[in-house]
């Protein structure tokens, strides 16, 4: 059999668009659909959102929340209730206008989000203090068909997601879960996908849609453009009086709740391969990685017997790391590496038969391409050290891209050569929504991205306006 030519054709430097394209493709991650932004989440993409899934649900749970199932479609007059919200929303939202050939008497939405639908619910079954609080979450697809360039992951029209809707008898206790969920956020981020994060709340004019505040957390990739992570969103009382979501307090008298909404989507996987991947294809955190090992032997025929046995044997101990054993003999050992450095495995095991007269293995990593000569018998030990290694060694060099990317600027022309050096803008700023107009106007489209948690009173004029600085923030080109 002829081998087919695999690889990366383009270097991530040099076309990032182009390489994004080549590696989601060849790591058998999507497969496109005649509906632009539409894509098929192949299984090797899908077990890495499983994995995310079942990280976030357990902390959750944990914590109280229950998951639910709500209408994918929803009434036109239900997503109209709330002006601010349908403003937001308006131009990505898809609509079903008929049902064979007879038209609805009322549009549906297909779920661009599901605050009206849910808060619907929550009117009828909340009455006292004691139904409170009220913590759901569901596990679901929604779309929305704003943009003219999708990007399988990053901005897909249709994705997956968690989406929680909480309300609370107090604000403080609204408060305390919209922080407790971003740091669940920072955490699937941070410790499974070792991406690094930063912390903090969007400015009014980057602020969801219906929101008192947004909280999330941004990072920065090597493209040159900043990333959302994932947003906590503090609703106030803004939907429970539209909605009529209220409640008698323990003196009898109606109170109207206090709500938050917390979204995470598959952009994360997006997020870690444009973090992590390189010229020579996906680079997976062994934390997502499905299987964590591939055993490619080197086979001869006089050998491979012998090999192949071993192979198995290694393969039977190594079992809790869901090992592949790549013992296909219609292609050379040198394709077979190609092929999983291509589709990220952590770690490659090779074993020939002079391997075996020496009774040890080859071990390659993904992440450095370092190759270590490991006994057969401390094999298993030597694998959980190295997974380890890989994954903090991942965050590591993140970070330190991160920290190296971030540049204080003290005025647009500056903000403008940050960008257009790929660099970050940290930078005094008053917070006004007209002010952020400007600096997008004249910084060739960078916004804000977050305004950092804990930080003390800049005692400076804003760098864009000259007035008096609230606080730093930062500001970049995104996605």
């Amino acid at each position: 059999m002829k081998e087919k030519q695999i690889g990366i054709t383009v270097k991530k430097e040099d076309d990032s668009s182009e390489w994004y394209t080549q590696v989601i493709q060849r790591a058998d991650l999507i497969e496109y659909t005649k509906v632009s932004g539409c894509y098929v989440l192949k299984p090797n993409a899908y077990a890495i959102w499983e994995i995310i899934q079942k990280y976030f649900d357990a902390k959750i749970k944990k914590s109280g929340v229950k998951n639910a199932y709500f209408p994918l479609l929803i009434p036109e007059s239900l997503l109209k209730k709330e002006s601010k919200h349908i403003e937001g929303f308006s131009p990505e939202v898809a609509w079903v206008t008929h049902a064979g050939d007879s038209k609805l008497d009322e549009r549906l939405a297909i779920r661009p989000t599901s605050e009206t639908i849910m808060y619907d619910s929550y009117s009828k079954w909340i009455r006292s203090h004691k139904d409170l609080p009220l913590r759901l979450n569901q596990w679901c697809n929604v779309v929305r068909w704003e943009f003219k360039n999708p990007v399988p992951f990053l901005r897909s029209r249709e994705f997956l997601w968690q989406e929680g809707h909480t309300a609370f008898a107090t604000k403080k206790e609204a408060d305390e879960e919209a922080r407790e969920i971003l740091k669940y956020y920072k955490q699937v981020l941070e410790e499974l996908l070792a991406v690094p994060m930063i912390e903090g709340i969007k400015s009014e004019k980057e602020k969801f849609a219906g929101a008192d505040y947004t909280l999330s957390i941004e990072t920065f990739l090597p493209t040159g453009k900043a990333i959302q992570g994932a947003t906590s969103h503090g609703l106030g009382q803004n939907f429970s009086k539209v909605f009529n979501i209220s409640f008698l307090d323990e003196e009898n008298k109606k109170q109207y709740v206090w709500q938050n909404s917390w979204g995470l989507t598959t952009r994360t996987i997006g997020v870690m391969i444009m973090m992590h991947s390189d010229n020579k294809g996906l680079v997976l955190p062994p934390r997502v990685a499905l299987n964590k090992v591939v055993i490619v032997p080197i086979i001869f025929e006089n050998t491979k017997e012998k090999v192949l046995k071993v192979c198995d044997e290694i393969k039977k101990e190594l079992s809790k790391h869901n090992p592949i054993l790549d013992d296909r003999d219609d292609y050379s050992a040198g394709w077979k590496f190609s092929d999983w450095e291509l589709k990220g495995i952590p770690i490659r095991i090779e074993l020939g038969p002079k391997d075996l007269e020496n009774k040890e293995v080859i071990l390659v990593r993904r992440d450095t391409h370092e190759k270590i000569k490991v006994k057969i018998k401390d094999l298993s030990k030597k694998i959980d050290e190295i997974l380890e290694e890989i994954q903090a060694n991942l965050f590591n060099k993140a970070k330190k891209f991160l920290d190296s990317s971030i540049v204080e600027v003290d005025s647009i022309s500056k903000l403008k050569d940050a960008v257009k050096n790929k660099k970050m803008g940290y930078a005094p700023w008053c917070g006004s929504r007209e002010c952020e107009e400007t600096i997008k106007a004249k910084a060739d489209g960078a916004k804000s991205l977050n305004i950092p948690f804990n930080q003390k009173d800049p005692k400076k004029r804003c760098f864009a306006c000259e007035g008096k600085a609230k606080y730093y923030a930062y500001f970049a080109k995104s996605y």
